[in-house]
């Protein structure tokens, strides 16, 4: 029977050791299940402390300084408390504690027993993180936030937020590899503004210097989002600019092929007509071979001469198409244009009055043909600033002061 006793005592010494040495742990535990609770206010502050507290003594004692439990618990008390910090210094060692105990507890849980709490610890270095990417990113520092957001990005590698923002940053601190790194896995999730995120990818390829990549990510922008008018024209843009409008122009062409009635089509095809066309009269003033400055005039008239007829298409499918009506209205105006301009240009001697009276008749004439677009893309939409300028340009062509001020006045009043 005493022997019995004796071993009865000896296991509640046992028991009652393991239990003191375990006490800590439990303490810091307890304490900060109580602030996950409550996060915010008076209570989860002393929580947390009263956490902090327990853990420090729990990893001074030898007998639960190696546990995995204990670290994990410190890892995630002091990312809290670095969370929590407003002054950066103290804030900046509390994260430095707690990403090492998260790494050491990861080193000492082999089974995986406090996967959770080590997780918690790390959502909140995540969150220590991004509110410091924030802070740096409106302080323009966008290096020092992309470094924050990527850290953030680190451990929630397929967080939207993330990875928009790591991006963003980058882009903004012209680490352009990185943005573009970013940018070409977001639009691989459901991010909501994916149709934007492809046309902010294929600016920051053209920044790279990469046209092949930067049309690569508006076609691909394309096939998710076919009705998206920013990334026609963006190809359009890209296409012209790498001399590539002809791939453009035969991809349209064959979706016209498919879908006949689709208006958008025939504008995007004359979109790229214009452009053409733009790029071709735009050459001409810097052009001072007389031979040049006229293959130069050719070529703009055979492109807008094709938008026209692809604009005019549109229109038979949908009269009231404003951008259709807006553009054909401005390329019928370049040639009256050119014409009034040529004419005035003429010396003021009775030899030129004839050129003179014959390119004012024909600059008449062309403003003329114009006219019905322009007064339609305006009727169509009464504010646009672009629509009122043409219909302006097209009254100071035919010498008409009075709606001139007319319509200059209704443009002065709209706010930019």
């Amino acid at each position: 029977m005493k022997i019995k006793f004796l071993i009865a005592g000896l296991l509640g010494l046992i028991s009652v050791t393991a239990f003191a040495q375990k006490g800590d742990v439990n303490n810091a535990q307890s304490e900060f299940d109580k602030f996950q609770l409550i996060k915010q206010g008076t209570l989860a502050t002393t929580a947390l402390a009263n956490a902090q507290a327990s853990i420090d003594k729990a990893i001074a004692n030898p007998k639960t300084a190696t546990w995995p439990q204990a670290y994990a618990l410190k890892g995630a008390i002091y990312a809290n408390l670095a969370v929590q910090e407003k002054t950066p210094a103290t804030a900046t060692t509390l994260f430095g504690n707690a990403e090492e105990a998260l790494k050491k507890a990861k080193e000492l849980d082999t089974k995986n027993e406090y996967a959770k709490i080590i997780s918690e610890g790390s959502l909140a270095l995540a969150q220590y993180q991004l509110t410091a990417g924030v802070n740096a990113y409106q302080a323009a520092q966008y290096d020092v936030a992309y470094k924050a957001f990527d850290y953030y990005r680190s451990i929630l590698p397929e967080d939207t937020t993330a990875i928009y923002y790591t991006g963003l940053a980058a882009y903004n601190s012209k680490n352009y590899p990185a943005a573009i790194t970013n940018y070409s896995k977001l639009v691989t999730t459901k991010y909501s503004q994916g149709e934007r995120i492809y046309d902010e990818l294929s600016g920051m390829y053209l920044v790279s210097k990469d046209t092949t990549g930067a049309l690569k990510a508006i076609s691909e922008g394309l096939v998710k989002y076919p009705n998206s008018a920013t990334l026609r024209k963006k190809e359009i843009e890209i296409a012209l600019q790498s001399g590539k409008s002809q791939q453009v122009l035969d991809k349209i062409n064959a979706a016209i092929a498919n879908d006949p009635k689709n208006k958008d089509l025939y504008y995007y095809a004359g979109l790229v007509y214009s452009q053409s066309g733009d790029v071709a009269y735009g050459k001409v003033k810097g052009t001072k071979d007389a031979a040049g400055k006229t293959a130069l005039k050719a070529k703009a008239t055979e492109d807008y001469g094709k938008a026209g007829e692809m604009y005019k298409k549109a229109l038979e499918i949908d009269p009231n198409y404003f951008e259709a009506n807006l553009n054909l209205g401005y390329i019928l105006l370049t040639p009256a244009i050119d014409s009034f301009n040529t004419a005035n240009n003429l010396p003021g001697t009775a030899a030129a009055q004839k050129q003179y009276d014959a390119l004012m008749a024909k600059a008449s004439t062309q403003f003329d043909a114009a006219k019905p677009f322009l007064q339609k893309a305006v009727d169509l939409k009464p504010n646009s600033r672009d629509a009122l300028a043409n219909l302006i340009t097209y009254y100071r062509g035919k010498k008409d002061q009075a709606n001139v001020d007319k319509y200059s006045k209704i443009m002065d009043a709209i706010k930019e």
